[in-house]
């Protein structure tokens, strides 16, 4: 990549890391999008499942075709990074490098418009709402993969802690399956003087919450990966009041369905049993969230060779993340492969979510190359 696209794209990023939207909220930003692509000269068709954009890239006459991805939402959180184009949207900040993700797609656009070498139809998909908002369940039940075909399909994520610019490919699951947990407990509030009149949730609760804890560990095989965190619990408003109700809300993540299920089921019977053991009542929801992101064969492979095929570093060794990604529902329709590029250091809070990160502007060529020598090596 020239340095003048570099610039241009590295502008881009930063105008959208300044005027961050929140998951559903996406609104300038799909006109940001569709704005560049028009300078780009590419086609495309605005509000797929909510603020999605999907560019359509089509020469010679192939009809092979292939998909790229990338989000576009930024996340609930204060921005402290103190870069000069820190979020101006109060509380709303990229950091996951969404704004990344996005620019680097449209800078593989440019890279592909500039390239005579391929045929075929490249699909760029801009999604919303990946950040918990079902923004791809919500682009294909919106008749994506109708609408616009594609054979296979691809996308990235940054991945602070790994050398910028390198690709990890990974040879199983990538990233976790994804359920909330929410409990809710109702016993008999009362005087905090008098409990023997009451039906404790409070107690219940904290009994439920360690036990929680020993499903991991005494449950699930050690060769397995499993987690399960309880993030909130909310209860009473008085300190000499004992309340009526207290909730549980977490989340549990896993690598397999098989241990998912598991899971599942051990948490029901766990919450069965500290109910009548408290003589309260407790229901149980596990909503769940999105499957396990795992790359097809082929599309691993490819992915690889696309990554050695663009003159970038490779790494095959790396072990997958227990965060969560709604890519995956996209690989339930299609083959495809979901690769990490280094974001680089980790040095003054640069890890993903954290109030101080800042995508690194620096990998944006080794990203959009990535994505263009992809596309081609998909379609030949």
């Amino acid at each position: 990549m020239d340095k003048t696209l570099h610039d241009r794209l590295t502008g881009w990023r930063r105008h959208l890391h300044a005027n961050a939207e929140l998951t559903l909220h996406e609104t300038q930003t799909a006109a940001f999008v569709q704005a560049r692509l028009t300078e780009l000269g590419v086609p495309f068709v605005a509000n797929i499942g909510g603020n999605g954009v999907v560019g359509t890239l089509t020469r010679g006459q192939s009809n092979r075709s292939v998909g790229l991805r990338a989000d576009m939402d930024a996340l609930p959180i204060l921005e402290t990074s103190g870069v000069p184009h820190a979020s101006t949207n109060q509380g709303v900040m990229h950091a996951c490098g969404h704004d990344g993700h996005t620019t680097s797609l449209l800078g593989a656009a440019a890279l592909l418009q500039a390239d005579p070498s391929w045929s075929g139809t490249v699909q760029l998909v801009f999604q919303p709402a990946e950040e918990g908002g079902g923004g791809a369940k919500s682009m294909i039940a919106d008749g994506l993969f109708d609408r616009f075909p594609m054979e296979r399909i691809f996308a990235y994520h940054n991945w602070p802690g790994l050398e910028a610019g390198t690709v990890a490919v990974h040879d199983g699951p990538v990233m976790a399956a994804g359920n909330r947990v929410y409990f809710t407990i109702d016993g008999h509030g009362g005087h905090a003087a008098q409990p023997h009149l009451t039906r404790d949730p409070m107690i219940a609760a904290a009994h439920l919450l360690l036990a929680l804890q020993t499903i991991v560990s005494r449950s699930v095989d050690p060769l397995d990966s499993a987690v399960i965190t309880i993030g909130s619990i909310q209860a009473g408003s008085a300190a000499n009041q004992i309340p009526g109700q207290a909730v549980m809300r977490g989340t549990m993540r896993i690598l397999s369905n098989e241990v998912r299920d598991h899971i599942e089921q051990t948490i029901h019977r766990i919450a069965d049993g500290v109910a009548r053991t408290f003589d309260v009542s407790i229901d149980v929801q596990i909503p769940r969230g999105n499957p396990v992101t795992g790359n097809a064969p082929a599309e691993r492979d490819l992915a690889a060779e696309a990554t050695l095929a663009a003159g970038l570093k490779l790494r095959r060794d790396m072990l997958p993340a227990m965060t969560s990604e709604d890519f995956s529902w996209y690989l339930l329709q299609r083959p495809g492969a979901f690769v990490w590029i280094g974001n680089g250091p980790t040095d003054g809070g640069r890890a993903l979510h954290n109030a101080k990160y800042d995508f690194n502007d620096e990998i944006l060529p080794a990203a959009s190359g990535f994505l263009a020598s992809v596309a081609k090596r998909a379609l030949q």
